[in-house]
């Protein structure tokens, strides 16, 4: 989640994540260093669909219609092995990116109202955020050391939901994918 993002938060704010939990021992010092969203409690992931539904409109239905819409698709692995850039920003890039793609248009299938980022950008590129608003030469040591230790592969199994509380993110619920696997 952006830091533009991060900073506006309101309690009852919410998203849908994929966590990506293989990364946080290379990711955790960076991020927490870096990126203002890991300071107030948001894991290394992968953003699905934010922002989402504020929390008082998450109710036993919708929690059942995440689940029916993230139970039709299969879980998947994606390999992080390269950095990449947005102005500003910092990322591993996943690949394939595939699999992150079809949740995002499942679920914005699903809550048209909700488009991806507020519908800031035209294509929603798959990233796990590194580091955000930094000086060239922070973000240029970061990368550096991330791309010795890479890559990082991680099974795509489950979807979480995350309510900002008005001071932190926190999961709400978590959503298993399909059991059939794509690659």
């Amino acid at each position: 989640m952006a830091d533009d993002e991060v900073q506006g938060m309101q309690a009852g704010q919410s998203g849908l994540i994929v966590k990506v939990p293989q990364a946080e021992p290379l990711v955790r010092a960076w991020r927490d260093r870096l990126d203002p969203s890991a300071r107030v409690g948001v894991p290394a992931h992968v953003t699905v669909l934010f922002p989402f539904l504020d929390a008082s409109r998450i109710d036993e239905d919708v929690c059942a219609a995440i689940s029916e819409v993230v139970g039709r698709q299969p879980s998947f692995e994606a390999r992080f092995d390269r950095c990449g850039r947005f102005p500003g920003v910092l990322y591993l890039a996943p690949e394939p990116d595939t699999g992150f793609r079809r949740l995002t248009e499942a679920l914005v299938e699903r809550w048209p109202e909700n488009p991806p980022f507020g519908g800031q950008f035209d294509d929603v590129v798959p990233h796990l955020t590194l580091a955000q608003g930094q000086n060239e030469a922070v973000v240029e040591k970061a990368e550096a050391d991330l791309l010795t230790a890479l890559p990082i592969v991680a099974q795509v199994s489950s979807v979480d939901l995350l309510v900002h509380d008005g001071t932190r993110w926190r999961q709400r619920a978590s959503f298993p994918l399909g059991s059939t696997r794509l690659r």
